[in-house]
């Protein structure tokens, strides 16, 4: 039985039992708890869902196209058919448009008020508010934010803006090729002085890292986690990561300790989080599959981030089929 399967239905059916009702920023309801934790030895399993299928190559490339590329260009994505960031980027004209997650109805001329970064509606060249128009067919605008041209096609200044601008692989594998004994290798994608500027300042924000008898150990901090979404794809990054990191500075993977504050589930993904519940009370989970790396590779810039992202494979991933669970934007 895949330990991740048991731990994680664990904390669904929690969520579901205790969880208190919280209204956010997206107009979705939420039920959440303060907080989670997980522990992964690597050495023992590599952490994936069998309970329902997750979309490894899409959650490579993600973790990929942060730590590695250090993009923040949702357009790389795109051309690997990776979408999982589309709702969150700027538009052409620097415009990021928020559309309404309830709203089965679409009102393709609805405008709203443009504001700026500091919440202030923007004025037009006539002296009048700036309006704009939603994009998404089939859906109807709820609100828009100027970013600038600067930023279009992006995510703002978060996650791989943040890798690139502060350096942080290079100073992690730097550090743990050079001190493998050092107790300071903090990572943060939480920078205070580009949040303004960022579309969706990053959840999985923290990672610490340290060399234990010749094996890479993990920390991650979570500080928002939509549980059915974000959760599987944002724990098998991370135990890819590790695994990364450690071919290339020689070592053995180890152990991640995953923490999370305010664990969630949108009151429009519970139905989908009881049909995984279900399969799990009645069927268990399957085995956890093997994550094959190129040994070939030692290189943390050289592993394939092409489409088919060849240095990074599963091999006998079984899994109980798909589950859709909506985005709440």
């Amino acid at each position: 039985m895949s330990k991740f399967d048991k731990d994680y239905i664990e904390l669904c059916k929690k969520i579901l039992r205790e969880g208190y009702r919280r209204h956010n920023r997206t107009g979705v309801d939420t039920y959440m708890i303060p907080s989670a934790h997980f522990e992964f030895d690597l050495q023992k399993e590599f952490p994936i869902l069998t309970t329902k299928q997750v979309f490894i190559r899409q959650a490579i490339l993600e973790m990929m196209w942060i730590w590695q590329v250090q993009s923040n260009d949702v357009r790389w994505l795109q051309e690997r058919g990776v979408n999982i960031w589309n709702e969150w980027e700027v538009d052409e004209d620097g415009i990021y448009r928020i559309y309404d997650n309830k709203s089965t109805i679409s009102t393709e001329n609805k405008a709203v008020p443009v504001m700026d970064l500091d919440g202030k509606p923007m004025m037009g060249p006539d002296g009048k508010p700036m309006m704009a128009t939603g994009r998404v067919p089939g859906k109807t605008i709820k609100a828009a934010k100027f970013y600038g041209k600067e930023f279009a096609h992006t995510i703002g200044t978060a996650y791989g803006y943040i890798v690139k601008k502060y350096g942080l692989m290079d100073s992690l594998l730097d550090t743990i090729k050079k001190n493998p004994d050092d107790r300071r290798m903090v990572k943060s994608l939480w920078q205070d002085c580009e949040l303004r500027t960022a579309v969706l300042p990053s959840c999985v924000w923290s990672t610490e890292w340290d060399v234990t008898d010749k094996k890479l150990n993990l920390m991650v901090h979570q500080r928002s986690c939509d549980v059915p979404l974000g959760l599987p794809f944002n724990v098998t990054q991370y135990a890819t990561l590790l695994r990364l990191v450690a071919q290339a500075t020689g070592l053995e993977p180890g152990v991640i300790d995953y923490s999370i504050k305010n664990a969630h589930i949108y009151e429009n993904q519970v139905d989908g989080i009881v049909t995984q519940i279900e399969r799990f009370d009645k069927k268990g989970s399957l085995p956890a599959p093997e994550l094959w790396v190129n040994p070939d590779v030692t290189d943390f810039y050289k592993f394939d981030n092409s489409r088919d992202c060849k240095d990074v494979q599963l091999v006998r991933y079984k899994h109980m089929g798909k589950i859709h669970f909506p985005i709440a934007q």
